[in-house]
């Protein structure tokens, strides 16, 4: 049987010792944050992680939800209700939420390390809490001082639950395709009509009401076309009166490969009535509020995955005896199959990873923060432009590496990971659509290097940043195997970077777009290569703190000697980083070089098995 327990070391060395969140109480609405306060949260929502909701997470996968197609309703698996209620109870739905509506006024860096507990725990069960997060966040930045009295004390108190209704059964990415409608109602609401699908927890019985935040054009002769014509909306399952049954249902539940735990929907709506949220026609900038905290959060999904893979598979690999070691010729006993230096291999390469991506998620969670709240504007801005470049970074290489890593911990269980009774395939099934929902990563790719890179060029103010805590980590004497291949690799991005931008610049004085399709095609590669960067980055940030850390430490044995082994575990895992991970930019650096004709030069109807007498 699988098991998780919440990595509070690692938790509380990143966010007490290298990032000191207790310096957020600068911020006046986060006065109230101090070590002791941080260090009980996480042992408390530790707790509820792993022994109120880990326990589900079989039950959900197993059970699934159910669909009465009569009624339309959707039920929850067994346990889902009564630990929602808990959740609730304990505060949570609104940790990081505004006081004035009932919220703790939390920083959103420690409801981050929340966040990934819970997908640890039960992804499944964490994605209804999620979702509403967002919504309350869209209505909060754009919703009128109605609809925030309305929506907002419920959402946060977690007896309403929210929803993002985007995808069609026509369109994904390209939501200028949208075909939900909005009819102007004489009252100033509107009657939308459509079809939304694969819409996470559209339909269920752990709240009061649902409030959908749906996109749709209105039917006006003024409505641009294409995606400047789509506008947001609040449609909520019950009408404000708490009584009235709006017009929008469940047609029926998708069946998936993972996350059964969660009620993944088609809604339709049937004149369902909605209320305009924003402006008219600015929909898309309402909705990328959610839809960026989306995609932060599903990059916490595939660190929470990771995590509990990881720690499955070191538990399997030290009490698993097989084979004797590869060094020691005619030995006849068998050894743990962590002495083997495949099996290293693997639980290192998910080590490393996951410990770099808490350290990205925590940071720049923080910059979210600063972003946000922060009274020096200058310093709100800065925050702004590095979680703007980087979000697209945590969404595609963590949930890459989710893949990745569940599939690896599967590989140290040998033949017993392929058996359902372990539950390593369930993370592997869950992880998987983490690369797909919240935009693909292939657009990802795109987002970062079209629009973060080449059109608002955010990369420099990133790496003036890194220059800085590279020289600061030389100063305090980290050793230089862990500084200069995250130097090496940051020149490396620099100038491939440069002559892109080189290459657009050509473009844009000539009105040629070839270069267009150049970026597009090593796109992937590029967010590759740049999340190695990245993340070697947060290394150097986690191998400083820990050479301090050793360096005030006395050299004997005895309650110190833990606390060293932390340090000098952290150090290591750091320069296998260094050594076994970075030299991956090589090969990233080389496919960019191949350029677009490589992928583009076969004809479409030419990937398709001819039918000829060749070998005949």
């Amino acid at each position: 049987m699988p098991s998780y327990k919440a990595p509070l070391d690692d938790m509380r060395f990143v966010l007490n010792e290298v990032l000191d969140v207790a310096q957020l109480s600068r911020i006046p609405d986060f006065a109230q944050v101090d070590k002791p306060t941080v260090n009980q949260f996480l042992e408390e929502i530790a707790k509820m992680a792993s022994d109120v909701l880990f326990p589900l997470n079989a039950v959900g996968d197993r059970e699934g939800c159910t669909h009465d197609v009569a009624t339309k309703a959707v039920k929850t698996p067994s346990g889902f209700k009564d630990a929602y209620k808990q959740f609730c109870e304990a505060g949570l739905t609104g940790f990081a939420c505004d006081p004035k509506f009932g919220g703790l006024g939390m920083p959103i860096v420690l409801n981050t390390a929340l966040s990934e507990m819970f997908c640890s725990a039960n992804l499944s069960f964490g994605m209804y809490p999620g979702l509403s997060h967002g919504a309350y966040n869209a209505l909060h930045e754009y919703g009128t001082d109605e609809q925030k009295q309305t929506y907002l004390p419920k959402l946060v108190s977690g007896e309403w639950s929210g929803t993002m209704c985007l995808t069609e059964p026509q369109c994904g990415t390209d939501l200028g395709l949208i075909k939900t409608k909005a009819v102007k109602n004489a009252d100033g609401s509107f009657a939308l009509s459509g079809t939304k699908i694969f819409i996470s927890a559209g339909e269920h019985d752990l709240t009061e009401n649902i409030c959908h935040l749906v996109l749709a054009r209105i039917e006006a002769e003024d409505t641009p076309k294409g995606i400047k014509g789509i506008s947001l909306f609040i449609v909520p399952k019950f009408l404000p009166d708490g009584m009235t049954h709006n017009n929008v249902s469940c047609g029926r539940l998708e069946e998936k490969m993972g996350i059964h735990g969660n009620s993944t929907c088609e809604m339709n709506f049937d004149s369902a009535k909605g209320w305009l949220v924003g402006e008219a026609h600015k929909g898309m900038k309402a909705m990328f509020v959610m839809m960026n905290e989306a995609r932060l959060g599903v990059g916490l999904q595939g660190l929470g995955l990771s995590e509990v893979a990881y720690q499955n598979g070191l538990n399997y690999a030290l009490e698993r005896v097989q084979s004797p070691p590869i060094d020691q010729k005619g030995a006849h006993s068998s050894v743990a199959i962590i002495n083997h230096p495949d099996v290293r291999r693997e639980l290192l390469s998910i080590k490393a990873a996951v410990e770099g991506e808490r350290m990205l998620a925590y940071w720049l969670s923080m910059q979210l923060d600063i972003s946000q709240k922060d009274p020096d504007e200058n310093a709100r801005k800065k925050a702004k432009k590095l979680v703007d470049l980087l979000t697209p970074i945590v969404k595609a290489h963590f949930t890459d590496n989710a893949v990745e890593n569940t599939n690896s911990a599967i590989q140290v269980f040998g033949g017993h990971g392929y058996i359902k009774e372990h539950g390593m395939e369930q993370f592997n099934r869950d992880a998987r659509i983490t690369r797909l929902y919240e935009g693909t990563n292939g657009i990802q790719g795109l987002d970062l290097i079209g629009r973060k890179v080449l059109k608002e060029n955010l990369l420099p103010g990133y790496l003036r940043l890194l220059g800085e805590d590279l020289k600061a980590a030389k100063k305090n004497d980290v050793s230089s195997a862990l500084v200069a291949p995250v130097a090496h690799t940051a020149r490396k991005l620099q100038s491939v970077t440069r002559k892109l931008r080189f290459r657009a610049l050509l473009g844009t004085i000539f009105r040629k777009t070839a270069f267009m399709r150049d970026a597009a095609a090593m796109s992937t590669d590029y967010y590759k290569l740049m999340s190695l960067v990245v993340i070697g980055h947060m290394w150097v940030k986690m191998a400083d703190a820990a050479t301090q850390k050793l360096a005030a430490q006395k050299p004997d044995a005895g309650p110190q000697g833990d606390v060293r082994d932390f340090y000098e575990t952290k150090l290591k895992t750091a320069r296998f980083y260094m050594k076994k991970v970075m030299p991956q930019a090589a090969a990233h650096l080389g496919a960019m070089e191949g350029g677009a004709d490589t992928l583009m030069d076969i004809p479409a109807e030419k990937f398709a098995h001819a039918q000829t007498t060749i070998g005949a």
